[in-house]
Parts: structure tokens; sequence; C-alpha cells
């Protein structure tokens, strides 16, 4: 853990992603009022402001190569990073600012940054989980870790898709001040100190395109909506009218699984979130919909291979393994 003030130099250029500044500096600032003492400076190539990906003007405090040394530097995304080569300057910036800082890290598609850059070779890296083959082949020494939120290689770090900037920063702030701070922060924020699944950065519900059919659109947008609800098939079929045989061949035709098979699904990801939430196992059984703890347990223990007590236990602070 550290004491004192801590310096963060965010890096950032025209077509950025607002919440990829937004998300961590929120974090950080949030901190402050708990007793941290974080200064963030906007960097950017030239110190001229630059244009978010929405259009928004963002003022820059400093040009990257008179900054000051950071004790962390973070990369923002953007858009067109994945579509081709990243600009010599931004590259060269990365590197300058790299080398006098603490440690490094990126949110979203600013992991193309650090690879063009060079400081990804050799070592574990994530990104957006759309790009995660574009930054392997763009990274050859890289060993891109698709199904992470953040992955942390020595003093490089890298996070998935643009709110992982925000487990990201959860993560820093516990490095630097313990576990008691960052959960203080993740409440007063409104957001789970790590999120549900641990190394899943999407929801396995989210997966994939919604389903075509109308009926299995209703009975998806039905069983998201509460989960918790009597979602029996017969129940299930009467809601959409149909019977319960065909429900049944209708989620076997187009999503591959069972309409309980999906219930359950859903009810899990329901629970992984209140158990990250603060609620107990028993808790979360009964207000995600599952009949018992027993079943609740079931559940977990063919998906993840662990109980829900271990789970919450092994999940209770931001911290993943080197």
């Amino acid at each position: 853990m550290t004491a004192g003030t801590h310096r963060v130099g965010v890096l950032v250029f025209d077509g950025m992603k607002l919440l990829d500044l937004s998300g961590p500096a929120e974090v950080f600032s949030e901190a402050n009022r708990f007793g941290a003492d974080y200064r963030l400076s906007i960097v950017s190539v030239s110190g001229s402001p630059v244009r978010s990906s929405i259009g928004m003007r963002v003022p820059a405090d400093t040009d990257a190569r008179t900054a000051t040394a950071y004790d962390t530097v973070v990369v923002v995304g953007g858009d067109a990073l994945p579509q081709g080569p990243v600009a010599p300057d931004l590259r060269a910036a990365a590197r300058i600012m790299a080398e006098r800082a603490g440690r490094v890290a990126s949110v979203c598609t600013g992991a193309f940054v650090l690879g063009a850059a060079g400081l990804l070779d050799g070592r574990r890296a994530t990104t957006h989980w759309q790009h995660t083959a574009a930054l392997a082949r763009r990274c050859p020494t890289t060993r891109v870790e698709a199904d992470a939120l953040f992955v942390k290689d020595g003093s490089t770090y890298t996070s998935a898709g643009v709110t992982a900037g925000i487990d990201l920063a959860l993560s820093l702030l516990e490095e630097d001040h313990g576990p008691g701070l960052a959960r203080q922060v993740a409440r007063s924020l409104v957001v789970y100190m790590q999120r549900a699944g641990g190394q899943s950065q999407f929801s396995a519900s989210l997966q994939g395109p919604p389903p075509r059919t109308p009926v299995l659109r209703m009975v998806q947008e039905a069983v998201q909506g509460d989960p918790a609800a009597d979602h029996g098939l017969a129940a299930l079929a009467a809601r959409v009218r149909v019977s319960p045989r065909h429900l049944t061949r209708m989620f076997r035709d187009e999503l591959d699984t069972t309409p309980m098979k999906y219930v359950e699904l859903i009810r899990f990801d329901m629970a992984k979130a209140l158990l990250d939430a603060g609620h107990n196992a028993t808790e979360a059984a009964a207000l995600s919909g599952f009949p018992s703890y027993e079943s609740l347990r079931r559940a977990f223990t063919r998906r993840l291979g662990l109980s829900p007590i271990r789970y919450q236990h092994r999940f209770a602070t931001t911290t993943r393994d080197s």
C-alpha cells in the first residue's frame, strides 16, 4: 500500500471514448473523499484539446513530452485503434510516459496503443472482447486473454470494455490503499467491488445476438425482467400462448438449450450479482428465484466448480492473479 500524493496521467487523443476517461477518474476522485490523494492530469500528444467519440471537447493539462513523471499512466481507448496502425506520435507519447511511470494501464482498446509502443511484448493482456483476436494478430508475442475483465502482468495493466476501466481503477485503488477503501468507493459509486463472474467480461446470458423469433424475445424479456417470478415451462408457454412442447422446440432450434436451462442461467447470473453486492447465499437463492440454497449450490458447482459461499469469499476483493 502507498500513502501520500499519487499522480495519475491519462493519455487522451481525438476519437477517444469519454467513459474510458470518466470511469477511472470518478473512482480516483471518489477515493479522495475518503482520504486518498490522487492528482489527475489529462495529457495529449501536443497539449492541445481533443475531441471524444461523441464530439465533446476535452481540454488537456499538458503534453506528453514535457509532462511530469506519473505514478500511474492510463491510456484510454478509441474506436479507430483496432482498425489500423496507431499514429506514430501517439505511440511515442505512450512510450515516453510509460518510461517515467510506476505502472501503466489501458482501458478497452487503449491496449492497442500499449501494444504499438512495445509495452505488451511478452506480456499477458486483454481488451474489448470484440477486438481480442485483432490484438493478438497485432501483438504476436502477447498472450491475449479474451475472457478477462482486466489483466495484471507486472506493472502493466489492461482492461476489457469501457466499463471495465472502473473495475481496473478499483483494483488499482485496492493495491494502493487496501480493500477497505476500495469497498467504500465501490459502495459510494454503486458498482461491484468485482463484477459477477470474476473473470468473465460480459454476462453469459447476454452473449450472442438476441433471439430472432418474437416469442423467444418475449420469454427472454420476461425472465430477465424478473428472474424470481414463476418461470416454469407451463407458465412460460402460457405467457406467450404456445404449447410447452412447441416452446421447447423453439429454444432447441434457435438457442440450442431448453427453457429451464435458460431460466437457470439468468437466475445464476442474478445470484452472482447478489453475492457480489453482499447478500448471503440463502438470500441470493431466494431473491434470484432458486427454490432453495441447495439448488443454487448445485448450479454454482456445475458452472464454476465451487459453492456460492466459496465464490463469495474468493471474489470479496478486486485482486486477481498476477
